[in-house]
């Protein structure tokens, strides 16, 4: 993803912890807040070292997330900042089981837009 697509600053995370709402599934937790007249959406990815104490490991399912959400964009609301955290059971997904578990928690987040599963199907949207 592009930088201007990526909440970066500690401030910033700060604000979506202390401002917005957060819903979360067993694998992540999506906290989001609603900043009007932005361009398009922006996204904090954080993995802790709970997940898994090697580089590797959370560089991996950091990668995961993202070519999840790169896969979704055209689908994510515009007007939000949304971080989306791991929690210790994404440690042992899959590339596709990440992504089912991101749009189900997207989904019970309202991120995504109506006609996402018109155009996807039900069939991918099932969570674990």
């Amino acid at each position: 993803m592009r930088k201007s697509y990526r909440v970066k600053k500690e401030q910033e995370f700060q604000k979506v912890f202390r401002h917005g709402s957060s819903v979360a599934n067993r694998a992540f937790v999506i906290y989001h807040l609603d900043v009007p007249d932005q361009k398009h959406f922006r996204v904090g990815i954080s993995v802790g070292k709970k997940i898994g104490h090697t580089a590797v490991l959370r560089n991996q399912i950091k990668r995961y997330i993202r070519q999840s959400l790169l896969e979704l964009k055209p689908y994510l609301k515009a007007d939000v900042d949304f971080l989306v955290i791991a929690r210790k059971p994404s440690r042992q997904l899959d590339f596709f089981q990440v992504k089912r578990n991101l749009i189900h928690v997207l989904k019970l987040a309202g991120l995504l837009a109506s006609d996402f599963e018109a155009e996807i199907g039900p069939a991918t949207t099932t969570s674990n």
